[in-house]
């Protein structure tokens, strides 16, 4: 089983396309790179039912679309017999993350992933975003506290992109990602979560999958499972580099990828 669980609903333009008819383009590339199921996560953020929770120009400025929609379409995807899922991208959000969880629970998710892209209004992913207030240790230290704290919240199901802090190939001494990444590890098995295997890293300036071969380590050791994803944002990416994703995953001993549905998670052979 191969499974690609990071995806944004897009026009081959990139412009936000919630229809049956995108996720049908996606699915074709699927079918042609040997993916068996996709699963599509837009940016919570996107979302006017959401909108209260914003406060950035760059979150604000998209919470546009409507969530009904984006869930009705892939319902619909799903019924027409598509091998879709029903997923969202969850940024962390602190003291507020129950208020998030509470207005997205009516919805029939199959799965929610949590990410942590900022921390008091700076971005991880941008610069100069948060590398302009810390030092490279310190944004390591703040960024693994978060994706701690999410992992233990009950809201999500998958840690996204887990490592995002080395995106722009900035690390603090090797003792203290070892430590981090130990802290993730324990964190996303104390929170039942699964850890997603990212091809997205990639297409950014570290040059790596996500996550770094110890953060996975640390994960297989302490029976956390995993997912596959590219977070595509276009059809020509879906299941980009994903024979590297695989041979992480067999290296760090996993054998099984996590299928999800109405967040629940099982375990199928992986490839």
């Amino acid at each position: 089983m191969i499974v690609d669980y990071h995806l944004h609903l897009r026009a081959p333009d990139e412009s936000i396309d919630h229809t049956v008819e995108a996720i049908e383009r996606f699915v074709e590339v699927a079918g042609q790179r040997g993916i068996d199921e996709l699963g599509f996560t837009e940016h919570v953020y996107y979302f006017r039912e959401t909108r209260g929770l914003w406060t950035l120009p760059y979150q604000t400025e998209r919470c546009v679309f409507d969530l009904e929609r984006y869930a009705g379409v892939l319902v619909e995807a799903k019924r027409r017999g598509l091998p879709v899922k029903l997923g969202l991208e969850v940024d962390y959000l602190g003291a507020r993350q129950t208020e998030l969880a509470a207005l997205l629970e009516p919805y029939p998710w199959d799965y929610l992933l949590g990410s942590v892209h900022w921390l008091d209004g700076l971005a991880v992913d941008q610069e100069p975003g948060l590398w302009g207030a810390l030092s490279v240790e310190d944004v390591w230290r703040r960024y693994f506290a978060a994706l701690g704290e999410l992992a233990r919240s009950g809201c999500v199901d998958v840690l996204a992109h887990p490592d995002l802090a080395k995106i722009f190939g900035r690390r603090p001494a090797p003792e203290v990602v070892a430590e981090l990444q130990e802290a993730a590890a324990a964190a996303a098995a104390e929170g039942g979560l699964a850890v997603e295997v990212s091809t997205a890293g990639l297409r950014k300036p570290v040059g790596e999958l996500y996550p770094d071969p110890g953060l996975l380590q640390a994960c297989r050791a302490k029976e956390v499972p995993a997912t596959l994803a590219s977070d595509a944002h276009v059809p020509a990416l879906v299941g980009e580099d994903f024979p590297a994703a695989v041979e992480l995953l067999r290296g760090a001993g996993y054998e099984t990828v996590t299928v999800l549905e109405g967040r629940s998670a099982r375990q199928e052979l992986l490839g």
